[in-house]
């Protein structure tokens, strides 16, 4: 099965919060209601370097896919 690159999630029980799955290596979920991640992969130390920098383009990348979702919602 492919999945997109991102997908969006929410959850009764957090009532408050959104989330923003991104698939791809390095997999991780964001909450857009704090911008905490969570990590889905395991990474070494040279991955840990690397994650480093392109960490703040996915989030935004993510924050992107969110604010075009929603702004197919209000067409």
């Amino acid at each position: 099965m492919e999945l997109p690159k991102f997908i969006l999630g929410d959850n009764t029980d957090f009532p408050n919060a959104i989330y923003v799955i991104h698939t791809d290596f390095p997999r991780f979920i964001i909450n857009l209601e704090n911008d905490e991640v969570e990590w889905m992969e395991e990474f070494d130390e040279h991955d840990q370097r690397e994650l480093e920098h392109q960490t703040e383009g996915l989030i935004q990348e993510a924050t992107d896919f969110y604010d075009r979702e929603v702004s197919r919602y209000d067409e």
